[in-house]
């Protein structure tokens, strides 16, 4: 036996969606309404589709032969999902470029500083840089325990803060690849930098081409590093493709643009060590 239903309870208690599935909107034609209040519509003619768990759908249902759209509310299972502001991305993005800035910046600073401690014809108190001395049972930096002056072109002269320091600064110095050989007169400590010869000039150089190609190993291994942090934006969808090919080509940039200086100060090195 058919049976009818009004337009109140009946109507809504058949499409009410269970309790543990998401809100949904239902838009049901005028007609219907108008076959549910005239007693017309009976049940046998409705066609209802079974309600699914998946979110994000639009799916036809089919009420006394008459189409209605049911779209479901967006839903998660597992908790809301926040997407990152426009800010947030940005931030992030400019976070990598000053660490990459910082780390290429410092990465020249040591290769300068590498260059200073290799020694050339004229004295430089920078060739102290690398030497350290056994203070009190720490090993320190020469320059922190002592003045380092250029009387002339070819000697050092050390004046140490403390003179109980004076043997341990020589031992470092002598220990140290300097070449050099301290005089101690128990007061500062001289050193006489002695002619460099044509062989030992040319080692001097292949020690610095050495210390100029590891700058620029640091220097790729930081754009590297710099690719991996896109790319993993790109895969929480924060940077599109294009972004990415964008930054990658302004971060060759940036890269050749200290790949440039290194070769500059090692070229500059280079020439001093080799003019006699």
């Amino acid at each position: 036996m058919a049976t009818h239903f009004s337009s109140t309870g009946p109507m809504r208690s058949i499409f009410q969606p269970k309790s543990n599935l998401p809100k949904s909107l239902l838009f049901l034609p005028d007609s219907c309404h108008r076959r549910a209040e005239t007693a017309t519509c009976r049940a046998s003619s409705v066609s209802v589709r079974q309600w699914s768990s998946a979110a994000n759908y639009s799916r036809l249902v089919k009420l006394c032969n008459k189409p209605i759209v049911v779209r479901q509310l967006a839903h998660k299972r597992n908790g809301v999902v926040r997407c990152a502001t426009i800010e947030e991305i940005e931030a992030e993005k400019s976070s990598i470029e000053k660490d990459v800035k910082a780390r290429m910046e410092k990465t020249i600073d040591m290769v300068r500083t590498n260059f200073n401690s290799v020694r050339t014809g004229r004295s430089n108190p920078a060739m102290l840089d690398k030497i350290e001395v056994e203070y009190y049972g720490s090993p320190v930096s020469l320059k922190s325990i002592a003045q380092i002056n250029t009387p002339d072109s070819s000697s050092l002269l050390i004046q140490p803060y403390d003179k109980s320091s004076l043997k341990s600064i020589e031992k470092a110095i002598v220990s140290s690849d300097l070449g050099m050989t301290p005089n101690n007169d128990g007061e500062v400590i001289r050193l006489t930098l002695p002619q460099l010869t044509s062989e030992r000039r040319k080692e001097l150089s292949k020690v610095v081409a050495k210390q100029a190609e590891e700058g620029k190993v640091a220097v790729r291994n930081i754009r590297r590093d710099a690719l991996k942090a896109y790319e993993k934006l790109q895969k929480e969808k924060k940077l599109s493709e294009d972004n990415v090919k964008d930054l990658s080509s302004d971060l060759q940039k940036l890269t050749d643009e200290h790949m440039k200086k290194i070769d500059s100060i090692y070229k500059q090195k280079e020439k001093e060590l080799l003019k006699v």
